[in-house]
C-alpha cells in the first residue's frame, strides 16, 4: 500500500509540533536574514561592477554588462559570475521582501509596510528586464532553428560567439518532460516556405528585442543610481537590524493564519483555472484565440501569471513558518510546489514569447514569407503554453510529498 504523506502546503496540518516557532519573532529574524542578503548582494555588486561600468551618478550601484542575465533563480547556479551573481541575489532578496511584506502586513507597521512594497517590486521588476528579453530572444531564435530545420541564424551564431556563457546560463535548468505533444512540425512543404522567412524573421525580432533590452539595461543603470534606489537600500539596511512590528503583541503573534489565507488564496485561484480543459494532451479551443489577429493578450493568461504570483507568495509563507529557504535549505523540499512553480514559469515564458513574435509579425510591409515564419512560431509558442498548463495541472494533483 503506498504511502500517505503529509500536506506540506497546509501550514495548519497536525503531524507533530511545528518546525519553528510560527510567531512573529520568526517573520522579524526571515525579514532580517532577507535584508541582509539583500546588503550582501549590493555590496557584491558594487565590487565587482564599478571598476569596469560605474560612471557619473550611476557608479554608486553599477549593473555591468551582463549583470542581470541570470535566469530566475531556478536550478543549479552556473559557474561564478560576480555582477551576475550579485545582480540575481539582490532580486531574490527584493521579491521576497516584498511577498513578505504583502502577505504578513497586518503584523507590521502599516505605513511602513504600504511604502515599502512596492519600492521592492519596482526594484525587482526593473531588474529582471533585461534578462528576460535576453531570454526570450534566445528562446524564439531556438524554436526558429528547431522550426525551420536550418542552420543557426547569423544573428544567433554571433550570440553564440560573443556570449557563449549567457546561452549556458540562460538555458531552461533540466526541464519536465513533455506530458505531450507541444509542437506542430510544419510538413516538409511548407518547411522549405518556413526556412525561406525564418533568416529575416530571426533578425527582426533580434534587431527589436535587442533594443528593447538595451533600453532595458539602461533603465536599470539609472535605476540602481537614482535616489530612488538609495532610499531603498537605506530602509532595508534599517530592516536588517530593526523590524518595524505593529506593537509588542505582534511578536507573540501566530502566522499560522496568515500562511493559510495566503495558501487559500492560492487554491480558490487554482480552482477558477479551466484545469479539466488543461488535462488534455492537445486543446485547440484555448489556441482559437492565440491564432486570430487580435493583438490583446490571450484572454486565459492572466489568470495562470495571476496563479504564479500567488503560488510564489504562498512558498515564501512557507519559508518564513519553516525559518529557512524553502527551496531546500533545509532539505524539505516540496517537490509539487517545485514542479507546478517550474510549469508556470515555463507558461510565462512561452506566452510572452508567443506575443513578441506576433507584436514582430505586425511590423509594417515585411514580406509574406517572414510573416508567414513569424505566425508558424507565434502557433509554436502557444503550444508551449498549453503544454505547460497541461503539466501544471498534471504536478497540482499529485499527492504532495517532502523529500
Amino acid at each position: 500500500m503506498a504511502q500517505r504523506h503529509l500536506d506540506p502546503t497546509d501550514p495548519t496540518a497536525a503531524a507533530g509540533p511545528p518546525p519553528v516557532p510560527a510567531g512573529g519573532d520568526a517573520l522579524a529574524d526571515y525579514l532580517r536574514a532577507q535584508a541582509t542578503e539583500f546588503l550582501r548582494a549590493l555590496r557584491l555588486h558594487r565590487e565587482s561592477g564599478a571598476g569596469a561600468h560605474g560612471n557619473g551618478a550611476s557608479g554608486a550601484h553599477p549593473s555591468g554588462a551582463g549583470a542581470l542575465d541570470r535566469g530566475r533563480g531556478r536550478g543549479p547556479a552556473p559557474a561564478p559570475d560576480g555582477p551576475v551573481d550579485a545582480a540575481r541575489a539582490l532580486r531574490r532578496a527584493a521579491r521576497r521582501l516584498s511577498g513578505t511584506l504583502h502577505t504578513f502586513q497586518p503584523l507590521l507597521d502599516a505605513e511602513w509596510a504600504e511604502a515599502m512594497r512596492p519600492e521592492l517590486a519596482w526594484l525587482s521588476g526593473t531588474l529582471a528586464l533585461e534578462h528576460a528579453y535576453a531570454s526570450r530572444l534566445d528562446r524564439l531564435l531556438q524554436a526558429l532553428h528547431r522550426l525551420s530545420g536550418s542552420a543557426a541564424f547569423p544573428a544567433q551564431q554571433q550570440a553564440g560567439r560573443a556570449a557563449p556563457a549567457r546561452a549556458a546560463a540562460t538555458a531552461d535548468p533540466a526541464p519536465v518532460a513533455p506530458l505531450a505533444p507541444s509542437v506542430t512540425r510544419p510538413s516538409p512543404a511548407d518547411r522549405g516556405n518556413l526556412t525561406v522567412g525564418a533568416a529575416k524573421a530571426g533578425a527582426l525580432l533580434d534587431r527589436q528585442l535587442t533594443l528593447a533590452r538595451t533600453r532595458a539595461h539602461s533603465t536599470a543603470l539609472q535605476a540602481l543610481g537614482s535616489s530612488r534606489f538609495h532610499a531603498v537600500a537605506d530602509k532595508v539596511a534599517l530592516l536588517a537590524s530593526e523590524v518595524p512590528l505593529k506593537d509588542t503583541a505582534a511578536a507573540a503573534a501566530d502566522l499560522r493564519p496568515l500562511a493559510a489565507a495566503a495558501r487559500d488564496r492560492l487554491t480558490d485561484a487554482v480552482a477558477a483555472l479551466p484545469l479539466v480543459t488543461a488535462g488534455n494532451p492537445y486543446n485547440a479551443q484555448a489556441l482559437v484565440h492565440g491564432l486570430s489577429p487580435d493583438p490583446a493578450p490571450h484572454p486565459q493568461d492572466a489568470q495562470w501569471h495571476q496563479v504564479r504570483l500567488l503560488l510564489r507568495l504562498h512558498r515564501y509563507a512557507l519559508e518564513v513558518l519553516a525559518g529557512t529557504d524553502a527551496d531546500g535549505a533545509d532539505g524539505t523540499t516540496d517537490v509539487r510546489l517545485l514542479a507546478a512553480g517550474e510549469a508556470l514559469d515555463r507558461h510565462r515564458d512561452a506566452s510572452e514569447a508567443a506575443a513578441a513574435a506576433a507584436q514582430a509579425a505586425r511590423t509594417p510591409r515585411i514580406a509574406p514569407a517572414t510573416a508567414y515564419a513569424l505566425g508558424v512560431l507565434h502557433a509554436d509558442q502557444r503550444h508551449e503554453v498549453e503544454a505547460a498548463r497541461y503539466a501544471f495541472q498534471h504536478s497540482w494533483r499529485k499527492e504532495p510529498i517532502r523529500l
